[in-house]
């Protein structure tokens, strides 16, 4: 039974608690919050003894006896938090994006080399049910070698009602989704040599850009595309959900609405599915988000116990964060950026 803290008793909290108790194997044995009324009503609701809105007293008070801490707050705090746990010798998991800049990242990633801690990131898009089961067709070999894909979330849901921060943030929706897009592009397809972006800002009230275009050149070379948007009103609201498109030498796969994969060769077209599972403490309308964070915390927990590979390391990551970067660059210059030039 591993023992752990969480950092942060925001929005997130709401849900990455539950999916820990729904993997099992840990103890919740103390929650910060600088607000301390919001962590004493979430410790309420989990039973948990121990409530902070100091963080240095919950780790003097609890890092003999903690094998990790899990880090929910904003991206601006990643750092501090982080680096906190570390000084103590703690393993963590921190929440994504890993840090606001690239530097803030090599540097987390480089405390926790020198501090001999593992850090991990939680990175779940790549756990969603249906991009899950769009890697195994590919992996599969049915449409043959990929050649050109879209990974696409483009939607007009308002985000910033549950999470009014984002507003204010001067880089939105690439370090918000396109951290999540980029991300699930790397899993499908492996890692890029180059990208070009295209950003633009249709809100008029939030400070950052709310749409972004990437098209990305893969070391296999494949072509991909990723696109993401919170300014697109469709005929049909795909929110949360990710579609895509991967097209190869002998067929497609097609991800669409209600987690419908639809796969075509030249026999024709077959159509498979890839749902969420349905926990008792998970919103339905946001299912496959929510209980991806399971399988993630799943696949964290086997990294932390030594019992298995973990897929999102703050090394792995940081591949990802490079990209959300390499992003903003290209469109501020306009420029094809080479990644290992």
């Amino acid at each position: 039974m591993l023992k752990f803290a969480v950092i942060g008793t925001g929005f997130w909290a709401n849900y990455q608690i539950p999916a820990w108790f729904e993997v099992g194997g840990v103890e919740l044995v103390a929650l910060y919050n600088r607000t301390r009324s919001r962590a004493e009503g979430f410790a309420q609701q989990f039973n948990v003894a121990n409530v902070y809105d100091d963080v240095d007293e919950l780790l003097d008070q609890h890092a003999a006896e903690l094998d990790f801490v899990d880090i929910i707050t904003d991206v601006d705090t990643h750092s501090f938090f982080t680096a906190k746990a570390v000084a103590r010798g703690l393993d963590v998991i921190c929440q994504k994006p890993m840090s606001s800049g690239l530097e803030a990242a090599r540097q987390m990633v480089e405390v926790g080399h020198r501090a001999g801690v593992r850090l991990f990131i939680h990175e779940n898009f790549r756990w969603q049910a249906p991009i899950r089961k769009l890697k195994e067709i590919i992996d599969s070999g049915v449409i043959g070698r990929p050649f050109k894909a879209r990974v696409s979330f483009c939607s007009a849901f308002p985000v910033f009602d549950n999470q009014p921060f984002l507003a204010e943030l001067d880089q939105f929706i690439l370090t918000d989704i396109g951290s999540h897009i980029l991300d699930v592009c790397r899993f499908l397809f492996g890692e890029a040599e180059s990208l070009y972006c295209q950003t633009s800002r249709v809100n008029p009230r939030i400070k950052g850009e709310d749409v972004a275009n990437v098209l990305l050149r893969m070391q296999s070379g494949l072509t991909c595309y990723a696109e993401m948007s919170y300014a697109s009103i469709l005929e049909r609201e795909a929110f949360p959900q990710t579609l895509a498109l991967v097209e190869g030498e002998n067929g497609s796969i097609q991800l669409t609405h209600d987690f419908q994969l639809r796969i075509t060769t030249r026999t024709g077209t077959v159509t498979t599915e890839g749902r969420p599972t349905l926990y008792s403490w998970l919103d339905p309308a946001y299912a496959v988000v929510h209980a991806s964070i399971v399988d993630c915390n799943r696949n964290l927990l086997a990294g932390l116990q030594g019992t298995g590979q973990t897929e999102t390391t703050a090394d792995d990551n940081f591949e990802t964060i490079r990209l959300v970067y390499a992003a903003y660059d290209s469109a501020t210059r306009n420029k094809v950026i080479y990644l290992n030039r």
